[in-house]
């Protein structure tokens, strides 16, 4: 069979440098602005699921049998009586890192998204759906598998998943978009105009409305890609969900050989979206899955000198994602990707134009593989601007979704009026004159970064760290980080 066994390398922190001092002034300035009267509603942003339908192996024949209408009666019946024995030789096997999220755990994350994410007026998913090593899990525990079978298994979990998160907020709009492990053939690798998507699209286009969903099926069955206007009160607002996987430096196609051509015609796509948002005054939202810029942790954990002339590790292959975003900063309110499992933020600023940055909110996940605590985000957006004005993180006390309270709220932390392009980009440059995070928005942002004492490392790699948030081309990084070496 084609698909990848590799298990995927998720990244666990990153790492930055100095910029200018500017942002000591302006975040002050900033703080006392006045935001215009208007609507505040709320959104809940989801990430890196990472579901998990083999923390039973002995029930994953019957899974793979049944309708995903069954899928909740089988995961909730009394466990195997060797379970524990069959997933920790399953784990050996498929050479797994830690646990994603098992029925248990999704269970009591959708409770508390029941609770605290009441009255919230759409659901942005930023990816990554599926559990780590997948594919490898599926053929120990499935006989006779064939690539159908692991397609059709594929299709089912993702569906359970968003099934369950729609039940759990009745009647309120869910937009996922794809991430890297959302595949039919393996981690990171995947055909454009496949079976897989094309069997994918009605549940990922399930809340688009039904004039505007034909549509949308058709660009999602292309490439994972799809656009759809925001519900009420959002005025002149869309979300663009994009499949960025094409985008990625280790992407493949499902035979396993690099293809530029998906990522070629993806953005072009994109572009198209927000030249026609542009001409109609429509503010929008991208919700994708790996960030674009800097892979600060590879950079590091590669021991890469920029500095000296090495170039950093990416996220993407190129910058053609960045560069398509940055350009339309009129147009675009907000950029969320996920991927890192960390709760992190990013401008990008293009190199030229009058447009203004964008801004990036990164959510941190479900999934606890990297020892992060489980969570998610609530945000509080102007809908006449489609602003981001405020979030607050949800987490459970452990990894296990004993109980879940509020981690944080943005506002509180930072004590600024929006999470807006200029607020963001302020409050990073103020990261990049604060090289030894003494000031109390670093320490705020290193103390709410959260996997393990990683967060202690990020002190660490600060400066280096700082840099990759506010500069996505390796020129600039290396401009930022090495000042004195020009």
């Amino acid at each position: 069979m084609f698909r990848n066994r590799r298990k995927n390398a998720t990244r666990l922190f990153a790492v930055p440098a100095t910029f200018t001092a500017l942002a000591i002034f302006a975040l002050p300035a900033l703080a006392q602005r006045a935001a215009a009267p208007s609507q505040t509603v709320d959104a809940l942003l989801v990430s890196d699921i990472h579901f998990e339908p083999f923390r039973d192996p002995g029930k994953v024949p019957q899974l793979a049998a049944a309708p995903v209408s069954e899928w909740r009666t089988i995961l909730d019946a009394p466990p195997s009586p060797d379970r524990e024995q069959r997933f920790a030789a399953l784990e050996k096997t498929c050479h797994t890192r830690g646990l994603d999220t098992d029925q248990a755990l999704f269970v009591s994350s959708l409770k508390a998204i029941r609770r605290d994410a009441r009255g919230v007026r759409f659901v942005a998913v930023a990816g990554d759906l599926l559990a780590h090593a997948f594919d490898c899990k599926f053929d120990a525990t499935v006989t006779h598998t064939s690539d159908a079978a692991y397609r059709s298994f594929t299709v089912k979990t993702m569906e359970y998943v968003l099934r369950e998160l729609r039940a759990a907020l009745p009647g309120v709009p869910v937009y996922p978009a794809l991430g890297n492990n959302d595949s039919g053939c393996g981690d990171y690798r995947l055909d454009p105009h496949s079976e897989f998507l094309a069997e994918s699209a009605r549940s990922f286009t399930a809340d688009v409305p039904a004039a505007g969903r034909p549509a949308a099926e058709k660009n999602f069955a292309a490439e994972g890609d799809y656009s759809v206007a925001l519900p009420a009160p959002f005025r002149h607002a869309r979300l663009l969900a994009i499949d960025d996987l094409f985008e990625s430096r280790r992407y493949t196609g499902c035979a396993g050989k690099p293809d530029p051509a998906p990522a070629t015609e993806q953005i072009a796509w994109l572009r198209g979206q927000l030249d026609a948002a542009r001409a109609a005054g429509e503010k929008v939202w991208i919700v994708g899955h790996i960030p674009p810029g800097i892979d600060p942790y590879s950079t590091a954990t590669h021991l890469r000198n920029v500095c000296s002339g090495q170039a950093p590790e990416m996220f993407l292959n190129s910058t053609l994602l960045p560069d398509a975003i940055a350009a339309y900063g009129d147009v675009v309110g907000l950029a969320v990707f996920a991927h890192t499992h960390m709760d992190e933020m990013r401008v990008l600023t293009p190199a030229a134009g009058d447009h203004g940055p964008v801004a990036i909110k990164m959510t941190p996940s479900i999934s606890p593989i990297n020892g992060n605590k489980p969570s998610f985000t609530i945000a509080s957006i102007d809908a006449a601007t489609a602003t981001l004005k405020d979030y607050r993180v949800v987490a459970s006390a452990d990894e296990l979704g004993s109980s879940w309270k509020q981690e944080y709220d943005y506002a509180q932390a930072y004590g600024l009026p929006d999470f807006s392009s200029s607020t963001a980009a302020a409050l990073i440059a103020g990261f990049h004159a604060d090289p030894n995070a003494a000031a109390a928005a670093s320490q705020a942002y290193i103390r709410n970064y959260y996997v393990r004492d990683a967060s202690l490392a990020l002190a660490v790699f600060w400066p280096q760290y700082a840099c990759s948030l506010g500069n996505y081309t390796p020129e600039a990084y290396r401009s930022c980080l090495c000042p004195d070496a020009h």
